[in-house]
């Protein structure tokens, strides 16, 4: 097979993570904190790296994004710039009527007049407009800049009115600026009636005049409108220095000296934004320091920009529901970020469907929950990363109390013996009865001809896994681990000795027994104050009487000694714990020891009163215990279940 390869240069496609991927990466989350979606949705925060493969990047990678799509606008642009092109274009709109004068007008009274008149002309841009909506141009073409230049500041000032116009504002006709009036006029009325606590007939102003809002279905939708584009104007304001401020301002105040009630109903319909909604929060100042120039148009997308992408951040930062992330807008995305944006947001939006599609996860309503099949999946993780770090020679001790069916086959042989699988070594018979009567044939087998294949035996067990949930274990960080052994144990039991029982039991308080497929979502009850070993034996011993026969055994993980026990049913706990617990406590391991239940312990903490505890259980029972450090826990339970497993035949 030929393959070629070549240098990466960022075109090219890298396969997305596959549903078992995902799984693996939020197991250890999912078995620390017990909740499902909590451990979802640090992995949509935070992203998934495997060990090996192109790292899935996460809601906080897509926010670092919006972070530097937002600093290189502010680096990029000068946005006091926008007033320089209002006073060129104002200085070309003079020299165009300059010229004009000189080519049409002969010298005289009139060409000085009129040359006197611009001359007189303020230095400021809002002076300038302010004179120019007055003057009487003698040149065609000046007449025609400086509407263009007009028209199109008025079109940043009424742009929220207009959305829904076939035509531009350049276009607009004295009917369009007498419907805009009334439009505007409708509008306020509706406003001031919700100020005035009234419910405003807002389905009657949308049958009127719903073509110039696009997508406002409701009132508060329309205020919202409105309040976005107020916000952005008020951000162009507070970004400029306080010069800029005030000419731009003043600028503005210029533009309808020919329609005094327009602009009436401008200054009113703010009034009422400012007395509904609080609009502030939206209107910020942007920090720019580029050098690029920009005209006001331009400025005003880049406010809109800008503001889109802080509303974008606080969607993102917000989301704690799935729903949330579907409510993001690759769109919106690609078009303030780039199609790289896109395209990770659209990954974490399929994640989930990537799960459920694999069936790992399934809808309860409107909760998801783990399958079957994802549990076996944890649990067959658990069980793989503990042997990924066995050593061979890592063996401890089982004891074995009665001797089990005939197990695996080995490659070792033994003469046979009655009673024996007659698992025929074909080979070695042969050769024992050639040896026996000599060459030729037909060779003739004898009973004491036979070899067999040695079998490993195994013990059929019924084990009970006691899980301190202690708070101590909570908070010195030894649960995860614990609860990765019994899921390891339970895979191991599934995949190779399906005949053993196992039972889970969970003790703080009291003591509770849990299913396999309970243990990834299992989590911190009321029941974390106090280690009640004396309830814990009680109900594993119940769970083993269940069998009459076989290895019995009890693993007890724990990081400390016996601080409660039960007084006709109800839990008394004591810190430092009493004699009358102790007492307690060892009463039940004794009666476990009369009913040939092997109890072997696991301590994860060496305290003095802890060891001495454990070696008062081992005296009494016979049974064994260890200290394991938390990441080695799983190879001392599960070599130490296994070795009990198997013994030559």
């Amino acid at each position: 097979m030929l393959i070629r390869y070549s240098r990466w240069d960022g075109s090219q496609e890298v396969p997305d993570l596959d549903a078992d991927e995902v799984l693996g990466e939020m197991i250890d989350d999912l078995l620390a904190h017990g909740d499902l979606w909590s451990a979802l949705r640090r992995l949509l925060h935070q992203g998934a790296q495997p060990p090996e493969g192109q790292r899935m990047p996460g809601l906080r990678d897509l926010l670092e994004r919006l972070r530097r799509g937002r600093q290189e606008r502010l680096d990029r642009y000068d946005l006091g710039s926008s007033l320089e092109d209002i006073k060129r274009r104002l200085d070309h709109v003079i020299q165009a009527e300059r010229e004009g004068i000189r080519r049409r007008l002969p010298d005289g009274l009139e060409r000085a007049g009129r040359e006197e008149r611009l001359d007189a002309l303020p230095p400021d841009p809002a002076g300038r407009l302010r004179r120019l909506q007055e003057y009487d141009f003698v040149d065609p073409e000046a007449q025609r800049l400086f509407d263009e230049l007009l028209e199109s500041l008025r079109q940043q000032m009424l742009h929220p009115f207009l959305q829904g116009l076939q035509r531009t504002i350049q276009g607009l006709t004295p009917e369009d600026l007498r419907r805009l009036r009334e439009m505007l006029q409708d509008l306020n009325r509706m406003l001031r009636e919700r100020a005035e606590g009234g419910e405003p007939d807002f389905d009657a102003f949308r049958q009127k005049w719903g073509q110039h809002f696009p997508g406002a279905e409701t009132l508060d939708d329309l205020l919202a409108q409105l309040g976005r584009q107020m916000a952005r104007m008020e951000s162009l304001l507070q970004s400029l220095s306080s010069e800029q401020r005030r000419q731009l301002d003043e600028l503005m105040r210029s533009l309808f000296l020919r329609d005094e009630r327009l602009e009436a109903a401008l200054s009113q319909l703010a009034m009422h934004l400012g007395e509904l909604g609080d609009f502030d929060d939206l209107a910020h100042r942007y920090a720019f320091r580029g050098a690029e120039e920009v005209t006001l148009a331009q400025a005003m997308r880049l406010m809109d920009e800008l503001q889109r992408l802080d509303q974008l951040e606080q969607e993102l930062r917000g989301v704690r529901r799935l729903e949330d992330l579907e409510r993001l807008s690759p769109d919106e995305i690609e078009r303030l970020v780039g199609p790289e944006a896109r395209q990770d947001l659209e990954r974490l939006q399929e994640l989930t469907k990537r799960l459920e599609e694999a069936g790992y996860l399934e809808r309860e309503g409107d909760e998801l929950r783990l399958t079957a099949r994802a549990i076996r999946k944890i649990a067959d993780k658990a069980l793989r990363d503990i042997f990924e770090r066995l050593k061979r020679d890592r063996f401890g001790g089982h004891p074995l109390h009665r001797r089990g069916a005939g197990g695996d086959q080995t490659d070792e042989a033994k003469p046979y013996e009655f009673g024996d699988p007659f698992l025929l070594d074909l080979k070695e018979t042969v050769m024992n009865a050639v040896e026996r009567a000599g060459p030729g044939t037909p060779v003739r087998l004898a009973p004491d001809d036979f070899e067999v294949f040695r079998t490993e035996n195994r013990t059929q067990a019924a084990t009970v896994v006691m899980l301190d949930m202690s708070r101590s274990m909570l908070n010195n960080g030894y649960f995860l681990p614990a609860k990765k052994v019994a899921l390891a144990l339970s895979a191991l039991i599934r995949a190779q000795f399906p005949r053993d029982a196992l039972y889970l039991v969970g003790f703080s308080l009291y003591a509770r027994e849990f299913t396999p497929a309970q243990l990834p979502t299992l989590s911190w009850s009321e029941w974390n104050i106090g280690t009640n070993m004396h309830a814990g034996f009680l109900l594993a011993r119940r769970l083993l009487a269940r069998h009459a026969g076989g290895n019995k055994q009890i693993i007890m993980v724990t990081d400390g000694e016996p601080t409660a026990h039960l007084e006709g049913g109800v839990a008394d706990f004591s810190y430092p714990p009493t004699r009358r617990t102790f007492e307690e406590t060892l009463k039940e391991v004794q009666r476990c020891t009369r009913e040939r239940i092997t109890i072997n312990t696991f301590m994860l903490e060496r305290s003095p009163w802890l060891t001495a505890f454990v070696e008062q259980m081992a005296r009494i029972n016979r049974g064994r215990a260890f200290f394991s450090a938390p990441e080695r826990l799983g190879e001392y339970v599960l070599v130490d279940y296994v070795r009990g497993k198997h013994r030559k035949a």
